[in-house]
């Protein structure tokens, strides 16, 4: 059984008691454009969706589409990335706005494969 990637993330989340936790369960994943950029993937990452909520009784997933190099060089050269909007724990931020701490948090996360 494999215990890591995206399957392996909703799976373990599926298992937290969403329904007793006041608000539910915030889960954020990262993907690349690259990820999306065929049709299979995208057929893929749907399926994947539709089997966290209609098997899983997953609560809640949000998405960050933006590369590991992208959000770097906007830490480098904010002037050129003031419209990079990205997700955080419920909410959506413009990241050159955020703390150095919030970015590399966000730079650190997994980049999801499908």
């Amino acid at each position: 059984m494999k215990s890591t990637g995206p399957t392996a993330v909703y799976k373990s989340v599926s298992k937290l008691p969403t329904r007793e936790i006041t608000g539910g369960v915030l889960l954020n994943q990262k993907v690349t454009p690259q990820l999306l950029a065929s049709n299979e993937n995208k057929r893929k990452l749907i399926m994947l969706i539709k089997a966290f909520f209609n098997q899983l009784d997953g609560y809640h997933v949000q998405y960050n589409v933006v590369s590991r190099d992208v959000l770097i060089e906007a830490q480098k050269q904010p002037e050129k990335h003031r419209d990079l909007i990205v997700r955080i724990a419920g909410y959506s931020a413009f990241f050159n706005a955020l703390s150095k701490e919030t970015q590399d948090d966000i730079i650190g996360r997994t980049e999801q494969t499908v």
